[in-house]
């Protein structure tokens, strides 16, 4: 007799005998007399293990930040003498916050006011989309700091995520997405992702673009590109790079080659809506350029007046520090710009080059280290060369745990020169 599974053998007929015919079990159908059945007790929604994994690393660094602003605020306020702290969210509202925070509450002309004005703030230099959905969180949340973390925290949360599916998609490691948020998490500008700017917005629009490109999803794509760029002019460059991909991908849906037509539209319209109010096309352009030097210069130039300021001792310590971080932060990206052009991954290397490009042809740099934290190509880059030579996740984290606490107290005490 043929060796049989155990479940089978008892049921083999003997020599001789007739086979019997074992009738199936009766189905029961629910009627209506029945009563319902109970709920299984299972989530509909549930996150996969490693994105879980993911969420629980951005928590604790949250929970790191949070500390280090309320320790700020003992140890490093305005006034020396002073016998009381600033408030729990005084640490959160510097620099940019305000710009945001007038858009949001008073509009960008309040009162007829505008670039005409002497001591006018510039704050068409910002574009709509954060402050609008601030002003859309702040009919549910009356605070309006708490509403701008608020946003920051769960568009974090959406970013984190969608990078480590990117680098799981790209990388055949099963650590490659942890490592690749990691290092971006403890990158020394994270402080950024955690206050009320638009850095964590911006991912959490442009990863999952990017996402659903590589998937070529590209109605979806486009959508989500054109939200980002409604938040930061860099959507362009997101968009550039997935036209790129479009033009390279092996099979091409020439019918969605109209989406890729999308993302130029909320910058189209608030230009338009700038024209409107002060009969220039290119106000946001102008403001940059009158509020933080943005005026265009050759690259060269860029560089010598930034190196200038840092080691030519024309600026106080703190600003010669952050030029130091400018100079050291454009040769970052030039190093990964040169790596993903010898990869010949085209897409990548066009947002990062037409990133450094708008960032690096100023009067001097201003921004890149924030600007790192939006090249998702290089936190992806660090994974992979992690995961074939493990000590340089040691050394990453050995040299950005320092910056990241500078950076961090710098931000929070409002000494940010950057």
């Amino acid at each position: 007799m043929p060796l049989m599974w155990p479940e089978l053998r008892q049921h083999a007929p003997l020599p001789g005998q007739r086979p019997t015919r074992h009738e199936p079990a009766p189905q029961h159908f629910r009627t209506r007399a029945d009563p319902p059945p109970k709920p299984s007790g299972r989530r509909v929604f549930r996150l996969p293990p490693d994105d879980r994994e993911v969420l629980w690393l951005y928590l604790l660094t949250r929970a790191g930040l949070w500390v280090t602003a309320y320790g700020a605020r003992w140890l490093f306020p305005a006034d020396p003498d002073t016998r009381k702290a600033d408030s729990v969210l005084a640490p959160f509202q510097q620099w940019d916050w305000y710009h945001f925070l007038h858009i949001a509450r008073d509009g960008y002309f309040p009162d007829g006011a505008g670039p005409w004005l002497s001591h006018w703030d510039n704050r068409e230099a910002f574009f709509p989309g954060f402050p609008l959905l601030l002003r859309a969180v702040h009919v549910v949340v009356p605070h309006w700091t708490v509403a701008g973390l608020l946003i920051s925290f769960v568009a974090g949360g959406v970013a984190v995520v969608a990078l480590a599916r990117i680098a799981r998609l790209h990388l055949s490691g099963a650590d490659a997405g942890r490592r690749a948020v990691l290092f971006l998490l403890l990158s020394p500008c994270a402080v950024f992702l955690a206050v009320g700017y638009t850095e964590a917005l911006f991912l959490a629009l442009a990863l999952p673009a990017w996402l659903a490109a590589q998937r070529h999803n590209w109605p979806l794509a486009a959508a989500l590109t054109a939200l980002a760029t409604a938040v930061r002019i860099s959507g362009l460059f997101l968009a550039a790079a997935i036209a790129a991909h479009f033009l390279l991908a092996a099979r091409r849906h020439w019918r969605a080659l109209p989406w890729l037509a999308l993302p130029a539209l909320p910058a189209a319209l608030y230009s338009w809506y700038l024209h409107v109010h002060t009969g220039d096309w290119l106000a946001w352009k102008h403001a940059q350029e009158r509020g933080w030097y943005r005026d265009f210069h050759a690259p060269w130039d860029a560089w010598s007046h930034t190196w200038t300021g840092a080691f030519g001792r024309t600026q106080t310590t703190g600003y010669a520090f952050m030029f130091q971080a400018e100079l050291l932060a454009l040769l970052a990206g030039l190093l990964l710009l040169a790596v993903l052009l010898k990869q010949r991954r085209w897409p990548e290397a066009t947002y990062i080059g037409l990133t450094l490009w708008a960032l690096g042809t100023s009067y001097w740099y201003t921004s890149i280290p924030r600007a790192t934290l939006l090249s998702w190509p290089l936190w992806i880059t660090l994974a992979a060369w992690s995961l074939r030579r493990p000590r340089i996740k040691t050394v990453y984290l050995c040299l950005a745990a320092p910056l990241s606490t500078v950076f961090a107290l710098t931000f929070f005490t409002g000494r940010w020169a950057g």
